[in-house]
């Protein structure tokens, strides 16, 4: 039987890899190239859009694994898209992916009834993006909904993670390169990837013994925060839970 905080570590991967996929997906792709957006301008625009039209420096306020001058280029540069309409492609091209991803998976609609509840009582403070993206409408179709939800946790937990590798200490850097990293939207990468990823010029610094230990630190505490997020369901719902996003997963 898996209590809270075992479930929130069970389903991070496959949330965070699920609820994710669609960023990197051939249907974001098709979205940047009808609306003229490079896609670290679509990205920004569609992610961040919840948080309305605003200055580049608040959206770097929330995107803190990104060097600044790259948020503000990207938010900057993809301003042909007005906030409110890019979220709504963003979001039906997650809503599209999940379709392709999980068209043929029965658990969908399961998944989606177990993620509600979670998603619905969940606290957003220090996790606006999260907030944005909770209001934002539900897809009617399972596996749409299911991934949209993903989706909603993840950030959820991006932004608790935020939070606690800044109270830390840790350089949004340093932390990302003392860790392995299984919540990506293409799966298992080192800190090295993920750095590239996020666009933080080369060379990296080798991380030392310690601060690889401060960043498991702060994972385990990520997890804590988690925790209380899944005691909305009981023991066998967070088996069911585990279960279906494991399957879902590795499909």
């Amino acid at each position: 039987m898996a209590d809270p905080r075992t479930t929130a570590v069970q389903v991070k991967a496959p949330i965070g890899q699920l609820g994710g996929g669609f960023m990197i997906s051939r249907e974001a792709k098709a979205a940047c190239e009808e609306h003229g957006l490079g896609p670290r301008e679509f990205y920004f625009r569609g992610r961040c859009g919840v948080l309305g039209e605003c200055d580049a420096d608040v959206v770097h306020s929330i995107a803190v694994f990104f060097p600044r001058e790259h948020v503000e280029e990207s938010w900057n540069g993809g301003r042909k898209l007005a906030a409110d309409r890019a979220v709504e492609v963003y979001a039906e091209v997650c809503r599209d992916w999940g379709r392709r991803k999980l068209g043929g998976y029965d658990g969908c609609a399961r998944i989606a009834e177990l993620l509600e509840p979670v998603v619905a009582a969940a606290s957003s403070v220090g996790a606006p993006l999260f907030a944005g993206w909770r209001a934002v409408p539900l897809a009617d179709d399972p596996p749409a909904r299911a991934v949209q939800l993903m989706h909603c946790v993840r950030e959820l937990r991006g932004g608790l993670h935020a939070n606690v590798v800044l109270a830390s200490g840790l350089h949004p850097l340093e932390a990302t390169l003392a860790a392995e990293h299984d919540t990506t939207p293409f799966g298992q990468a080192t800190g090295t990837r993920i750095a590239q990823f996020f666009s933080w010029p080369e060379p990296y610094p080798e991380p030392t013994p310690e601060l690889v230990a401060r960043r498991a630190e702060v994972e385990e505490r990520t997890d804590d925060l988690m925790a209380p997020i899944f005691s909305v369901l009981d023991d066998n719902e967070s088996d069911e839970l585990i279960g279906l996003l494991r399957f879902g997963h590795a499909r």
